[in-house]
């Protein structure tokens, strides 16, 4: 158990899982990459950690950069987008890979899809560690997920509560309260 803030978070998927599963996001960005030299974008600050280790496991001449885009505040998207940190590259030509955390509501990605794609890349495709097809509310399809995961609030792995559990290297889930049950009397 993990305790964040106010919250307690319950063991969800371990870092040897994590470990194993972007390894083999990394083998098909090899397999799919190879001569193109792709740029990395990851959104900050929740995907840090999960870009780090993937270009780390890559073979293919790449490079990466990072952006920062924020929808959420506590445990519930803001519902706006903010870009704080833009971008200097230029993308025209450029084979372009997001690097996200999670892919929840999409709104993050569906707002700055459009800033990518205006500046004329070669192609984009999206990678994330996270998606939870559940909560999707707008048309934003990752090419390379690691984990599809149910619409519930997660910690660890880059991704925190309000600030705090980014560094925790297994993904938490939030703990529900234990169910209250009734007793009923047998009957004689």
């Amino acid at each position: 158990m993990a305790t964040v803030h106010d919250k307690v978070f319950v063991p969800f998927i371990s870092k040897e899982d994590i470990q194993q599963r972007v390894k083999e996001l990394a083998d098909s960005i090899n397999a799919d990459y190879e001569g193109k030299n792709p740029l990395l974008i990851g959104i900050l600050n929740g995907s840090f950690i999960f870009a780090a280790d993937l270009f780390r496991h890559l073979t293919v001449n790449a490079e990466i950069s990072f952006i920062k885009l924020a929808s959420y505040k506590g445990t519930t998207s803001t519902g706006n987008v903010v870009t704080a940190i833009g971008m200097e590259e230029d993308l025209h030509g450029r084979h372009v890979i997001i690097v996200e955390d999670i892919i929840d509501t999409g709104k993050t990605l569906s707002a700055f899809l459009p800033e990518i794609h205006h500046r004329q890349p070669a192609s984009v495709k999206i990678a994330t560690f996270l998606t939870k097809p559940e909560a999707l509310k707008f048309n934003v399809v990752a090419d390379y997920t690691a984990f599809k995961i149910e619409n519930k609030f997660v910690v660890g792995y880059g991704l925190d509560y309000d600030g705090l559990g980014r560094n925790l290297p297994d993904l938490y889930i939030l703990k529900e309260e234990e169910p209250k049950s009734e007793t009923i009397p047998a009957e004689a």
